[in-house]
């Protein structure tokens, strides 16, 4: 499918997992008999959207991933595996960070960056596809999924506010895709502006809203699938066997 500018993924693996419970972080759990983090970085070897990968995850984890996942199952795409940070988007800050400096010593012709979440299993072809050709088109979009249900807005008080219309209600997944200079530019502004954003109490919980506020770059929805779940609990690892057990 592709023959165009190259595209880098960014596979997010730091986190804790704390809500799961358990000793092991979710990226690492076994899904039926591989860890959650080989459904997505196979699925990043696989496409024939994604050039590269660059894998992060806890400082402490590095070895254990290069050893037991990178090389153990041959994920050749991965070129980096670098370490995160405290929060989500420090995490995402020092991946942007080695592909811009790649950008700048020529050694890269990254254009377009796959920010994409390392406990979701189940991305597929299509929707990298499908999100590759809405970047092209409008530089910035994310996978997401209308929402089945009903969403109110509360007040202060815990009271109901608002009520929108579903059709305009959509769940958000990722991936979520930039042209590398877009999201490059807007993180380190992000970076640069982060005290007083965090004073002022703004809450920053994906890469989109790093994009709306530090451009004027509007961010396209492109339909994806409500199999791209996240594992967060052990509810959610139980519904990913059942998604893999119906698909044999």
């Amino acid at each position: 499918m592709k023959n165009g500018p190259g595209c880098t993924a960014i596979v997010l693996s730091a986190g804790t997992g704390k809500r799961m419970g358990g000793p092991v972080a979710k990226q690492y759990m076994l899904l039926k008999d591989k860890p959650v983090l080989w459904y997505s970085l196979n699925a990043m070897e696989q496409s024939k959207v994604i050039d590269d990968c660059v894998l992060v995850t806890g400082a402490e984890d590095i070895p254990y991933v290069k050893d037991e996942i990178v090389e153990k199952y041959g994920f050749s795409k991965v070129s980096a595996i670098v370490a995160g940070g405290s929060e989500r988007y420090f995490s995402v800050l020092n991946a942007l960070r080695v592909i811009a400096r790649r950008k700048e010593q020529g050694t890269n012709e990254t254009a377009y960056v796959f920010i994409h979440d390392g406990a979701r299993p189940f991305v597929t072809e299509q929707i990298l596809e499908d999100t590759y050709r809405a970047v092209q088109q409008y530089r910035a979009c994310v996978a997401a999924v209308p929402s089945k249900d009903t969403i109110k807005i509360a007040d202060a008080e815990g009271f109901v506010a608002e009520t929108p219309s579903r059709k305009y209600v959509w769940s958000i997944q990722t991936p979520q895709v930039f042209e590398a200079d877009l999201v490059i530019g807007a993180y380190e502004k992000l970076n640069n502006h982060l005290s007083k954003l965090l004073e002022e109490g703004v809450s920053i919980t994906d890469d989109a809203g790093v994009v709306e506020l530090f451009s004027d770059c509007r961010v396209k929805l492109v339909e994806a699938d409500y199999t791209n779940i996240k594992i967060t609990t052990p509810e959610d690892i139980r519904t990913a066997e059942s998604f893999l057990q119906d698909n044999g």
